[in-house]
């Protein structure tokens, strides 16, 4: 899509997890997406009219370049067509499709120099790749929390976009537990989770992402970071360093996997 025109937008629906914008479609065709880019878990789309196009995936959207072949999932996912919502036809020939089964992405627009006061990017956090991310900004952000350290991974106002599955891959690499509190985690432990938590990030990437039962590149092609799974979605099974049963507990409404032998 990055440096081709909008030819066509066709959206099959009034909404997806929110409406979407008035006059969605005539404000985006015709529009040239000069940069594709990302906030955190949002793709932002700059546009020659001077708006951003900003996209969520939710839990089970995804992007797919029409016509690619599909691979197969971790766990069987459907590809029925009464869940793509979002058709845009690009210049060059281009036919990428928005597929959206519980419809919790949604789409927006903004203006592209006023990005930094978009509601959900006002007070984010550092992404978790950047030069900003360390154990000594840990230190800081973590003073004084009383939450979780695995819940406080996961506020945006923390860190941008670090996600359940990393987080919990993080605190095993790093050896700590997931219901320590934040506050009271100490520097150097903080420096070595800054360290695990950019290493998995780059580790995923390489690997194109985890697909469990949803996400796929939009080629088609799976992601494959599941494989290198040490403890999410792994409850029950040996731990692969000390052997001892990988425990799960929910925080904050979501899954942790974690090992109580090597976590402390």
């Amino acid at each position: 899509m990055e440096g081709k025109r909008v030819l066509r937008v066709e959206t099959r629906r009034k909404d997806l997890r929110f409406p979407f914008p008035k006059n969605f479609n005539q404000r985006v065709e015709g529009a040239k997406l000069t940069r594709l880019g990302r906030r955190a878990k949002y793709l932002v789309g700059e546009l020659s009219n001077g708006e951003a196009l900003i996209m969520h995936l939710g839990m089970t959207g995804r992007f797919t370049v029409f016509g690619k072949q599909k691979g197969n999932f971790h766990h069987a996912a459907g590809e029925d067509e009464k869940h793509d919502h979002v058709v845009f036809e690009m210049s060059g020939g281009a036919r990428v499709v928005f597929n959206d089964a519980r419809r919790f992405g949604f789409m927006d627009l903004w203006p592209v120099d006023d990005l930094e006061n978009y509601a959900p990017f006002a007070g984010m956090g550092p992404e978790p790749i950047s030069n900003e991310f360390s154990g000594a900004y840990l230190a800081e952000a973590f003073a004084g929390k009383k939450a979780p350290v695995k819940a406080a991974l996961l506020d945006q106002n923390v860190v941008a976009g670090l996600g359940n599955i990393y987080v919990c891959e993080a605190l095993f690499r790093s050896g700590i537990s997931p219901k320590k509190l934040a506050g009271s985690i100490r520097r150097d432990r903080l420096e070595t989770l800054a360290v695990e938590v950019r290493k998995v990030i780059e580790e995923a990437i390489v690997a194109g992402g985890s697909t469990i039962s949803d996400f796929k590149q939009a080629d088609g092609e799976l992601g494959y970071f599941q494989h290198s799974f040490q403890v999410y979605d792994r409850e029950g099974e040996d731990c692969v360093v000390c052997a001892k049963p990988v425990k799960r507990l929910v925080q904050s409404g979501r899954s942790t996997f974690w090992c109580a032998g090597c976590q402390r």
